[in-house]
């Protein structure tokens, strides 16, 4: 099995239940057809809003009642303006960094981001915080940009595993540096509202790079991200 997930095929496993149960992803990038930005918004949410409309009315809702009938548009327009906006390039938040001129070499943690994401194997919602370190090289970077960075890969259908690597990857080319780690503890759906419902349970990955690879450094980071705040 792992060697169909490194090389992205599974012969035929994604077209199963299996690839989804197993919580499996095909590549570190999110997987997009060639034609994924041909249509315009508004085109999407208007085809969106059919196909939805066509799901109700083989579930047996009446889309004449009042509170049905804004139903697939209102569903549309979240996919595309709020939920999977992530989808979409131009959308990527603007990263300026700044000159290191206080020589500052030690780690900058930015720890409980709120994240809110897509399950992409049953679009049901994963919920949680992310930790983000790095240590500076010759730039820094406004904290702010870490939050939205994050937001950004996670408004989008994604597995844990992938927004991870996505956020470290993107943060390390933004910074110039190899030094970035990345800690998400989520709660998913779709293991909490279907399947086995087991309503405690959240999902942790890690993701280190450069000096966070080194021992004592990932201990000051994880350190860092426990410690509770000053009262």
């Amino acid at each position: 099995m792992a060697d169909l997930l490194l090389n992205g095929h599974f012969d035929g496993l994604a077209d199963s239940d299996e690839a989804g149960d197993l919580h499996l992803a095909t590549a570190s990038d999110t997987p997009l057809t060639a034609r994924a930005f041909e249509l315009s918004d508004a085109e999407k949410i208007e085809k969106i809003s059919g196909h939805f409309a066509e799901i109700m009315n083989i579930l047996g809702l009446d889309l004449r009642d009042d509170s049905l009938r804004g139903t697939p548009r209102r569903v549309a327009k979240m996919y595309v303006n709020e939920i999977f906006r992530g989808l979409k390039p131009e959308h990527r938040p603007a990263v300026t960094t700044f000159e290191n001129k206080y020589q500052y070499r030690r780690l900058v943690v930015e720890r409980n981001i709120p994240l809110q994401s897509t399950c992409e194997h049953h679009f049901q919602p994963i919920f949680g915080v992310a930790h983000v370190a790095y240590i500076p090289n010759g730039r820094v970077v406004g904290l702010s940009k870490l939050n939205r960075i994050v937001d950004y890969y996670a408004r989008r259908p994604q597995v844990q595993e992938r927004l991870t690597v996505q956020i470290v990857e993107d943060l390390k080319r933004v910074l110039h540096t190899e030094d970035v780690a990345v800690y998400i503890d989520a709660r998913h759906m779709c293991v909490q509202a279907r399947g086995v419902e087991h309503h405690g349970a959240s999902t942790i990955t890690a993701e280190y790079s450069g000096k966070f690879l080194n021992e004592s450094t990932k201990q000051e980071f994880l350190a860092a991200i426990h410690s509770k705040m000053p009262a």
